[in-house]
């Protein structure tokens, strides 16, 4: 080489760098290790350090402008960008999120960071993603897991010639809990046979009662409910209503009976002996037999105003207009005894097992005990105007009385005032009865004007219930043989109404009578009752069932020697 020529002291470059289609990029140097293009070319020489950024982009699919999305890039904008790409491929279809989508372990911030990166070094330090992960793109939940092989719910087919149980073993309780989590139609879904031509469901074109009115939740109550208005297949049948007849069984002529509201004149003795006062007399009518007995005649100037029985059914008390109390035995139609002490007529009577309390239009409540010779033994003063109902509590310890003032009195025998004055009425109030299934609990009706019955705790003093009847309430009677009770009204209804308690549900209304149903007695059995009111007839209805009969108790041992059944 001659010192001063004008050559070049390099050698001269390849072709292909001094193409004007690639220009050299000026990178620092790098490490071997991070080299983004290691190898050897196809001619068999080491690639050189330089590399063009359409290399590079090509291996890692970076994130185009978001603005040239969904268009093709021209020559000239290809070459502004410095890309070299293919014919027919722009940007968008080099997109970084693609790592972020073959590696899973890359979340959702990582990736955005990869989008933004523009260095090279920067990009070339991402792992590669891992070969082996296989992801998707929606989450698909595990059926293995789910509860319903827990419960059984689901259908398995009976293997062939598999023998089928009589009864259906557990196939009952599985519909039952179908229909309580998934409505009352999975059932019918899950268990339409096969070959029903494509209907589906049996119910087709089967009436359905819209139930939007209350929640549909797995968590509501049993379907054994009464409030639910489906018929599941394998729920309980409801019971059906009792059925009352609505005639009575037999009417008996009863001329001369008084048709005034504070009267009390018709009572049933335990020995199945019904009394009634009218006019100046009282006659006995035996129901086993139909046998009518005149038991006395007070004479032309006095009147019947009141009649009760005894417990033991022996012995009756008669209420007369001058304000006596006669005592007479039954069977013998003889007077026993004859006590005053009143002013004026003794409308209501009441026995307990060993005193009569007797209340009269003098406001005045007499206690009468037959073992003293005194005509009374206490007086009850509490009433502002006429007593026309009295009530023992069965266990003897309470009596109630109503008046014409419209008061409710509870009182008890050890003292003379009133434990407890109710005065919610607002007429009279003469209907008045004690529950034998609960202790405490007592039942009142009001007159024309109030028209309530009223269910009271005479422990605490609190009204339970009460509902309005529509017309005015002369008669309460408490059955013994189920938890109902029956109501005789007046005014202006004449009708005679059986009660569920303590839903207070009408169980039925009977009809016959043409004036107020002023006089109600009930028979020993407690299946039948009778009425009396001023059309001057006495109606026998068959309105309470028979008492269940208790299971015989066992006696065994020294304890059962000498024990008695009490009937």
């Amino acid at each position: 080489m001659t010192v001063g020529s004008n050559l070049s002291p390099f050698p001269p470059l390849p072709s292909y760098i001094s193409s004007p289609k690639i220009r050299p990029l000026q990178t620092p140097k790098e490490n071997p290790s991070d080299s983004p293009l290691p190898g050897r070319n196809a001619t068999g020489r080491k690639k050189p350090l330089w590399f063009s950024p359409a290399a590079v982009l090509s291996k890692i699919h970076p994130l185009s402008n978001n603005q040239n999305a969904g268009q093709t890039m021209d020559p000239q904008t290809r070459r502004k960008s410095g890309l070299n790409l293919p014919a027919g491929m722009n940007e968008t279809s080099l997109r970084l999120d693609s790592i972020a989508k073959q590696n899973p372990s890359v979340s959702s911030s990582s990736a955005f960071r990869v989008a933004s990166v523009s260095s090279p070094r920067m990009i070339s330090s991402l792992s590669s993603p891992s070969k082996t992960s296989v992801c998707s793109d929606r989450f698909i939940p595990c059926r293995s897991a789910s509860r319903l092989n827990t419960f059984g719910l689901l259908d398995k087919p009976a293997a062939a010639g598999s023998p089928v149980k009589e009864g259906g073993g557990n196939e009952t309780y599985a519909r039952l809990l179908k229909c309580e989590l998934f409505g009352s139609d999975f059932g019918s879904f899950s268990s339409s046979p096969a070959g029903s031509g494509g209907l589906g469901s049996p119910n087709m074109l089967r009436f359905k009662t819209d139930h939007s009115g209350g929640p549909n939740s797995p968590y509501s109550p049993s379907i054994m409910r009464q409030d639910s208005g489906s018929s599941n297949e394998g729920s309980t049948p409801t019971k059906p209503p009792r059925k009352v007849p609505k005639t009575p069984h037999k009417v008996l002529d009863a001329p001369s009976l008084q048709d005034d509201f504070y009267l009390n004149v018709v009572d049933w003795s335990s020995q199945n002996v019904l009394a009634v006062g009218l006019g100046t007399c009282v006659y006995l009518w035996s129901a086993s037999n139909s046998k009518v007995t005149k038991l006395c005649d007070l004479g032309p100037n006095d009147s019947v105003c009141s009649v009760q029985w005894t417990r033991e059914g022996s012995y009756i008390s008669v209420g007369t207009h001058f304000g006596q109390v006669q005592v007479w035995d039954g069977t013998q139609c003889k007077r026993v005894r004859t006590m005053g002490g009143h002013q004026t007529r003794t409308g209501v009577l009441a026995w307990n097992s060993r005193i009569l309390a007797s209340g009269s239009r003098d406001r005045n409540i007499l206690q009468h005990d037959l073992r003293v010779p005194s005509d009374f033994v206490s007086k009850l003063v509490g009433h502002k105007s006429e007593v026309c109902g009295l009530k023992w509590s069965h266990d003897d310890r309470q009596l109630a009385s109503g008046g014409n003032d419209n008061q409710l009195l509870v009182w008890n025998q050890q003292s003379q005032q009133p434990i407890l004055k109710l005065t919610e009425h607002t007429a009279a109030v003469k209907a008045i009865t004690w529950s034998p299934h609960q202790s405490g609990l007592l039942a009142s009706g009001g007159g024309t004007a109030d028209r309530c019955i009223r269910f009271w705790n005479t422990t605490t003093g609190h009204q339970l219930n009460h509902i309005d009847t529509g017309s005015q309430v002369c008669n309460l009677a408490w059955s013994k043989n189920v938890n109902e009770l029956v109501s005789t009204h007046g005014y202006s209804q004449n009708q005679i109404m059986v009660w569920k308690y303590p839903s207070l549900s009408k169980v039925a209304t009977l009809t016959g009578h043409s004036l107020r149903v002023l006089y109600l007695a009930m028979s020993p059995d407690g299946q039948t009752i009778v009425t009396g009111a001023g059309d001057e007839t006495l109606r026998f209805w068959n309105v309470f069932p028979s008492m269940k009969t208790p299971a015989p108790v066992k006696a065994t041992g020294l304890w059962s020697l000498g024990r008695t059944h009490i009937r």
